[in-house]
């Protein structure tokens, strides 16, 4: 219940805040089936009270003296109705689509953004364990076809709904006995469109079931494109998809093959109806008990009738496929965020940058195994403190709790002596520059990727940090400098100049702590040297948390920890390590660093 509350809630936000095109859409579709109803009557009257020269009906008594006085006036006028009708029918048709697809438009911009701002909020562990393409299919392709019914089929089922009962009540008046032999066609009729809409539905599934197969295959390979032919693995790829195509496509035809019974099954049965009506209905005429302008309404108002009927076949599939795109939708928006402002968060504006962990903990979830066990550890404002330790020791989880991506499982994290779970979440990390191991541009321009990190840079303000970071003359060869588009994850730099960008992205953002994850790996000597150098001009005057494996790159820091299977087992200045220290001398024998 909660889940569908989560999606009807978009929903009926949107439909509140759309009373008006609501209105329109709604006086639109009753009007329509109004003319619809409208449409054979001026036939009738040209057979019936023109040509056969019958008394017009009650309703339009009035116009008897007009039609004996002169029958080819008369005709041209009654006919001119039809036009007048049809336009009718085309201005009402035209208000309804324009509202409809307003609204279903706008539901499905509200959909969208909620879906990726939701995802933006939530834990990583859920981002670590979701497959992209497979999300992106739900912002995008599932919110078309909640777009697509809403804009679409939503009040055109409505319309077919009182055009169909409209209609039968026109026919029951017009002749009872002919409305129960169509009436004794709907059992079929609607048994056909739900066993359709039962198998539809499984369908539907599996076929989104393996468009997400097709599109994860897709984001992988071309992502891992490099890898795909360094191997020579473009056949084996190949071949893959052709084999996930195929059964999509075995999906597909089976949906069509049901459709198509059940389409043709509806076609079977309106016809059995439609001869049933016309050969009682002639019976009937050559009785005298009706007259041939009778039948002939009768047999438009069950062409309206049927009409309708087939129509709702294929909205019995958009309706499946709507289910579908629910139940997807709802899985995401269901997910709570575990990274919450508390009541009353604190917006701070700058901190000292001093930095204390209190007993922290932390365990990753379906892992047996702790990640950081006790840790307590005073970091001063401006001290450059380094990290090192083998692989698994715990170092990117200290600097994932210190940004709030994690919560610990006990213990506390404080800066400035206030645990960081009483600021709000965007103002404590504001506070926070980060230099990840994968420097992770954007494909959008070098000056827009360094201005990233503070969007209200000014022009000086994105020059000087690519100066620090020595950017700023490689930039300047490159074929329009700052304009230049980097490629996606910086495909088109070098290692050490997308190190160097990442660098002066932090720089940029001018904020009181630095955080460094492994920021010589992969380089060689002139871009380490390079970047050294960035990073001794970022972390001046800055609390900075440097992770590496390089030790060289640590002892440039004033003090070192060091972790080994989620705990602190040595600190102190890098002097004082290589000289007492059984684990770091271990770590330095080992290759981590020469020796000096």
């Amino acid at each position: 219940m909660n889940q569908r509350r989560t999606f009807w809630q978009v929903v009926y936000d949107n439909l509140a805040a759309s009373k008006l095109s609501i209105c329109c859409s709604v006086v639109s579709m009753i009007a329509l089936s109004v003319t619809d109803l409208l449409r054979p009557w001026p036939l009738k009257i040209i057979f019936d009270s023109i040509l056969l020269e019958h008394e017009l009906p009650t309703t339009f008594a009035f116009l008897q003296p007009h039609v004996e006085s002169d029958k080819v006036f008369a005709v041209v006028v009654i006919a001119s109705l039809i036009v007048l009708i049809a336009a009718f029918r085309g201005a009402f048709a035209f208000v309804e689509t324009y509202h409809t697809s307003k609204v279903g438009n706008q539901i499905a911009y509200s959909l969208r953004t909620r879906l990726f701002a939701h995802l933006q909020r939530l834990p990583l562990t859920y981002h670590n364990s979701s497959r992209r393409a497979e999300l992106l299919g739900k912002i995008a392709g599932d919110t078309a076809a909640v777009k697509g019914f809403f804009s679409d089929s939503a009040l055109l089922l409505g319309s077919h709904v009182i055009t169909i009962l409209g209609t039968f009540v026109v026919m029951f008046l017009l002749n009872w006995k002919l409305a129960a032999v169509v009436a004794a066609t709907f059992p079929i009729l609607m048994g056909n469109i739900y066993f359709l809409h039962q198998r539809a539905s499984t369908s539907a599934k599996k076929q989104r079931r393996k468009e997400d197969q097709l599109a994860n295959q897709i984001s992988e390979v071309l992502s891992s494109i490099y890898l795909v032919q360094a191997f020579g693995r473009q056949r084996y790829e190949q071949q893959r998809f052709e084999e996930q195509s195929q059964e999509y496509m075995a999906e597909s035809l089976s949906n069509a093959r049901i459709e198509s019974a059940a389409s043709r099954a509806v076609e079977i049965t309106t016809a059995f109806g439609t001869f049933a009506v016309v050969l009682y209905g002639a019976v009937l005429v050559i009785q005298t008990q009706m007259t041939p302008g009778t039948i002939l309404v009768f047999s438009s108002y069950l062409h309206s009738l049927y009409r309708p009927i087939r129509r709702l076949v294929k909205i019995s599939i958009r309706l499946s496929r709507l289910q579908v795109s629910v139940a997807r939708i709802n899985e995401v928006l269901a997910i709570e965020p575990e990274i919450v402002d508390r009541a009353n968060a604190i917006q701070v504006q700058r901190v000292r940058g001093s930095i204390r962990f209190d007993h922290v903990a932390f365990q990753y979830p379906n892992r047996s195994d702790a990640a950081l066990r006790n840790i307590c550890l005073q970091i001063q404002p401006g001290e450059h403190l380094a990290i090192v330790g083998a692989s698994g020791a715990g170092k990117s989880t200290l600097i994932g709790l210190l940004l709030r991506l994690y919560e610990p499982s006990s213990g506390r994290i404080l800066i400035d002596d206030v645990d960081v779970r009483d600021y709000a979440v965007e103002s404590i990390r504001n506070q926070i520059s980060i230099v990840m191991q994968d420097s992770m541009l954007l494909g959008m321009s070098v000056f827009d990727n360094i201005a990233y990190g503070e969007l209200n840079a000014t022009n000086d303000d994105v020059l000087e940090a690519a100066r620090l970071a020595c950017v700023h003359d490689f930039v300047l060869q490159l074929p329009d400098k700052y304009d230049t588009i980097i490629g996606e994850r910086g495909a088109n730099l070098s290692g050490g100049q997308q190190r160097r960008i990442a660098i002066a992205r932090a720089i940029v953002r001018k904020s009181p702590i630095l955080v460094l994850d492994e920021p010589m790996t992969g380089l060689d000597a002139k871009n380490a040297a390079d970047v050294k150098r960035a990073i001794h001009a970022v972390s001046r005057n800055r609390t900075t948390i440097t992770i590496t494996h390089d030790l060289h790159s640590a002892e440039m820091a004033d003090r070192i920890i060091v972790l080994d299977r989620g705990s602190i087992v040595e600190t102190g200045r890098p002097s004082d390590l290589r000289r007492n220290s059984g684990t770091y001398r271990s770590l330095r024998e080992l290759g981590m660093v020469k020796t000096d």
